[in-house]
């Protein structure tokens, strides 16, 4: 495995398991940025031919970062969509154009309303055609793509199901643009723009697999841990139609484009050595044996040369050592990584402890995107961190408003009313403010965006609970920070990108702090992208520090991952034991965080509550650990270093 130096992408040069072609990068953004450049050349050669282009587009969360590009290079470098025909892939039935759902809204808010291109070139199906004209319009929408010329080049993203475009698991090869009935894991995974299941559509219009076909160049995109699965399954597995993006073997001119998370379960990157003959590094080689002790379910010090000649691993005895001694040196290697000192044990050698001994007492900023990361992520080494005396502080980066139902909103706005006029403690104007608040609440749909006050009152909410949460923990109120970052409060679940603003932020914070230890969300697998965005501004603003201040050099930065997933094991560099008490006691600072208990509005794709999710996820830890022949412990928290 290389990476190019030039490019960043990921490249292998051996025999691989993939029916199409694959490129992995080593973020979303340079990935996106490589389909940006390749669609503008193509629209930059056809207009040096005098030629129009037609593209097929794609909505969601992945192709944001490739029309964020797209834009940024028509507003610097001249690129002009003047020549361009788009037709996009798919639509909800019903939905008006306006909708804050709406893809028709979706493509104007990220692309259409910041380039040059001809209203008239612009076809997105629509969502508001009578159901008895849905067939005609249909037909009438491939004729205009077929009128056209076809398209040049098709973008696509790929659902949890393996949909592409809304063609769901059951589509067939050559069906076209047509009406289809929603699957309920694809509605469930649009909670995320529509606050409640029952708001999302049960139909879309789309363009079918066989229209799909059609276009010259295909790309597929996926970010993300959570796409990893049906990413293997549509490149690696058989052509089924229970997983529809899987068609797309066939087509003569397909581009896969992942990041590094998304293509973490093909082959070549979860077990390279049954690729070929493999560069071996010292993680790499941690990551052969764990895997060969998971797949063996023998513990690490019982691998014998059988076992790794049996699976494909012989080359690694022969090149490194035998297997007695190979073993004995990962099993330390993981053994090493375990401490119930996350700020570092005072007074003890630190050769081959994760944390620095010195200072004893460290000063710790500990970043939370959402009010409720620190704990549920975290909440065991946040607790053991400060029990250590430690100075502790907790900065939640975003308010979290959009995360709050109506009805809890509702809740608080008539309690400060009637408190208020049977305490009268209100005035007569702020009463009639108060009223228009509860007023608004009760007759909003699901798609109205909340008003400024609602979003305030929900971000107070969620900050209560969190100043709750972290005084359980031990803190004073002086060490708990709220950034309320600019990106965020948009009231939508579509966020700006990130600015100067957002970035300062964080700089002020740092400078003033003038940490030993900083504790991220590295887990980029969270739907909403927010984990994202904080953690960049943080990576952002240590670059900026660490160019003006001598006490950078001492500040270590520790990723943790967030409700969603969790460390491979021969990733963890700390891993922070738990006992049952321990546990217990995160399980209650958690429940703090009440109007994130039982459903809260973005769940995500795991019905389970946070806290059951957090639970789950760090006994998970401690069993892969156990497995491998290490120590037994109730649960872990687990941590890798971000060195810069």
């Amino acid at each position: 495995m290389k990476e190019n130096a030039q490019t960043g992408y990921l490249k292998y040069e051996l025999k691989n398991f993939e029916k199409m072609s694959v490129k992995i990068w080593a973020d979303s953004v340079e990935a996106s940025r490589h389909v940006a450049r390749s669609v503008a050349l193509a629209i930059r050669q056809k207009q040096q031919d005098g030629e129009k282009i037609v593209l097929g587009l794609a909505t969601g969360s992945t192709p944001i970062k490739v029309y964020e590009e797209l834009v940024r290079m028509h507003k610097e470098e001249g690129l002009s969509f003047q020549n361009v025909v788009t037709f996009n892939l798919d639509e909800y039935y019903p939905m008006p154009r306006e909708a804050r759902q709406s893809y028709w809204r979706f493509m104007h808010d990220y692309l259409f309303d910041h380039i040059d291109i001809p209203k008239k070139n612009i076809h997105i199906p629509d969502g508001t055609i009578p159901m008895e004209q849905v067939a005609a319009y249909c037909e009438q929408y491939e004729k205009q793509i077929d009128l056209a010329g076809g398209i040049d080049i098709q973008l696509l993203g790929i659902g949890r199901t393996g949909h592409i475009g809304f063609n769901e698991p059951g589509a067939w090869e050559t069906s076209p643009t047509r009406m289809v009935r929603l699957d309920h894991l694809t509605r469930h995974d649009a909670t995320k723009d529509f606050l409640n299941e029952d708001d999302v559509p049960y139909r879309a219009i789309t363009m079918g697999v066989g229209s799909i076909f059609k276009a010259r160049t295909v790309y597929l995109m996926a970010w993300g841990q959570h796409k990893a699965h049906i990413i293997q399954q549509a490149v690696e597995g058989e052509i089924s139609t229970s997983v529809p993006a899987s068609f797309l073997q066939k087509h003569p001119n397909v581009k896969v484009v992942l990041d590094r998370s998304a293509g973490e379960e093909l082959t070549r990157m979860k077990s390279p050595w049954l690729v070929g003959i493999c560069n071996w590094t010292d993680d790499l080689i941690c990551k052969a044996v764990v895997w060969l002790s998971q797949i063996t379910g023998k513990p690490i010090l019982k691998l014998d040369d059988e076992d790794y000649n049996e699976h494909g691993l012989s080359e690694l005895i022969i090149e490194q050592a035998n297997s007695y001694e190979l073993n004995i040196r990962i099993f330390n290697r993981l053994q090493r990584t375990i401490s119930g000192w996350p700020g570092g044990k005072p007074n003890a050698d630190d050769s081959n402890r994760p944390e620095r001994a010195k200072p004893a007492k460290k000063r710790v900023i500990l970043f939370s995107p959402h009010p409720d990361d620190d704990v549920i992520s975290m909440g065991g080494t946040f607790q053991r961190l400060v029990d250590q005396g430690h100075e502790v502080h907790v900065a939640y980066q975003t308010s979290g408003n959009i995360a709050v139902h109506d009805y809890d909103a509702l809740r608080y706005a008539e309690f400060v009313l009637e408190f208020g006029l049977r305490h009268k403690t209100i005035t007569d104007e702020e009463a009639k403010r108060f009223k228009k608040i509860i007023a608004t609440l009760n007759k909003k749909g699901s798609s109205d965006e909340d008003i400024s006050e609602v979003r305030s009152i929900k971000g107070l909410i969620r900050r209560g609970e969190a100043r709750a949460g972290a005084r359980f923990t031990g803190l004073p109120d002086s060490q708990i920070h709220f950034l309320d970052m600019p990106f965020y409060e948009t009231g939508r679940t579509r966020k700006k990108p990130i600015g100067e603003d957002d970035i300062q932020i964080i700089v002020d914070l740092m400078g003033k702090v003038k940490p030993h230890q900083v504790f991220a969300a590295g887990d980029l697998a969270d739907p909403h992208g927010t984990h994202r965005v904080c953690l960049d501004a943080i990576f952002e603003a240590c670059r900026r520090l660490e160019k003006t201040n001598d006490w950078m050099k001492d500040c270590w930065v520790w990723l943790y991952r967030g409700a969603w997933h969790e460390w491979a094991v021969h990733e963890i560099e700390m891993a922070v034991p738990m006992s049952p008490q321990q546990l217990r006691k995160k399980r209650q600072a958690i429940f703090m965080h009440q109007s994130q208990k039982d459903r809260p509005p973005f769940p995500g794709d795991d019905n389970r509550e946070f806290w059951q999710r957090a639970e789950d996820r760090n006994r998970d830890t401690a069993r892969q650990y156990r497995s491998l022949g290490l120590a037994e412990y109730e649960a872990m928290e687990a941590f890798v270093r971000w060195k810069g």
